[in-house]
Order: structure tokens, then C-alpha cells, then sequence
């Protein structure tokens, strides 16, 4: 357990308001940094990769600001701990429907798609917003001291297709299973809002910062 204070970098390129994660970081005694350029990005320890919005467009903002090389060597090289949230964790992906021939950043071996209501049991909305359990896949530090049943808030038209079944962290419902998490090695994505979650994403940021 951490003793100090850890800075976390926070990759910034222009897609989605990141003053709540930073304030989460300030609840739990640690310190965070936007980043903007290869060069912060070059000096993180660990490293958070926010994001609301469209897949294309976000990994054209990550190229557009010369971070995905540093990225690259922090995630891939230097096997620093690496936290997707949302659209971050989608971007960490090999593609996604919603950004067409855009390659994303490829780190774990996943491709998002969008929500298929034709395999819904029952009439779903899209995007999938609101609050769901989940269920954990395998034993992770991301989740210690979370309980059986951690609630968390999601807002997504998409969701990850793992290649490989063991990355697969946790699931959630919304018509049918899908990936709520995954995680293999340094590499953390979450589709959930950890920042909108209340005791349950407090006590994952803690967690991932203090633990993974």
C-alpha cells in the first residue's frame, strides 16, 4: 500500500472534461498531471488515458499531438501501469467499428462493435447509460475490497470483442454479456465511468493507483 503521494499522469488530447478524475486523485491524497505533450508523457510512472466521445477522432487528436509513440514506449517498453476509462479504454484496442480503417493503439487484442439489439434477449437502448453490476472474470488488484456485486455508471454505443478470453476481466448485462473490463499484464481498460461511480469507482482509482 502507498505511503506517499503518487502522481498520476493523465493523457489530455481533447476529448472530455477530465476535472473529475483529477479531483477523485485529490480525494485519495495523490497527486495528477494533464499531460499534452511526448515529453510529460515521457516522465510518467502511471498513467490514467481518459476520454468521452468518437474513436476515430481520438486517435487522430493522440497522432495530431505526437503522443502515441510516448505512449508506446511507456505502455509497451517501459510496462508502466496504464488505466483506459471509457473511450480511453477503447482506443488501447486494435479497432472499432466506429472509427472504420483507423487502426487504434493496439495494446490489447480487442475490437469494440457496436451494441447488437437483434442478440438482446429483450428491447435495449442505445447507448447502454445508467448503472449495472458486475461480475468479475478473475481475481484482479483493480477490484480488491470491492465486494461481490460492484455497481458502476456507464454511457457507451460500444463494446470491446476480446481475441483472447483470459484479458477478460469483468462483464456486465445490457440485453446480452459483454466486457465490462479487461487486463492483461500493465494494461487496465474499463468501460465504466469510475469518476461517476461513487464509493465503487473511488475505491478502484485507489486501488489502481496505490496497488496495481
Amino acid at each position: 500500500m502507498s505511503t506517499s503521494p503518487v502522481e498520476v499522469a493523465i493523457a489530455s488530447y481533447g476529448m472530455g472534461n477530465l476535472g473529475s478524475i483529477v479531483n477523485m486523485i485529490r480525494k485519495l491524497g495523490h497527486r495528477s498531471r494533464l499531460c499534452t505533450t511526448p515529453g510529460e508523457i515521457a516522465e510518467a510512472t502511471k498513467l490514467i488515458l481518459p476520454g468521452v466521445g468518437h474513436f476515430g477522432r481520438g486517435m487522430e487528436n493522440l497522432q495530431r499531438a505526437g503522443l502515441v509513440p510516448a505512449l508506446n514506449q511507456k505502455v509497451l517498453g517501459e510496462k508502466v501501469p496504464v488505466l483506459g476509462i471509457c473511450l480511453g479504454m477503447q482506443l488501447m484496442a486494435q479497432s472499432s467499428e466506429e472509427g472504420g480503417d483507423i487502426r487504434g493503439l493496439g495494446w490489447i487484442d480487442a475490437a469494440f462493435v457496436r451494441f447488437r439489439p437483434e442478440r438482446a434477449a429483450h428491447r435495449i437502448a442505445v447507448p447502454h447509460m445508467g448503472w449495472n453490476d458486475i461480475t468479475l472474470r478473475k481475481p484482479s488488484r483493480l477490484f480488491e475490497g470491492s465486494g461481490p456485486n460492484p455497481r458502476f455508471y456507464f454511457v457507451h454505443s460500444y463494446h470491446a470483442e476480446c481475441g483472447s478470453p483470459e484479458d477478460v476481466l469483468a462483464e456486465t448485462e445490457h440485453g446480452y454479456r459483454i466486457v465490462a473490463a479487461y487486463e492483461r499484464d500493465n494494461v487496465f481498460g474499463v468501460q465504466f465511468h469510475p469518476e461517476k461511480s461513487h464509493r465503487f469507482g473511488l475505491a478502484l482509482m485507489k486501488n489502481f493507483i496505490e496497488s496495481c
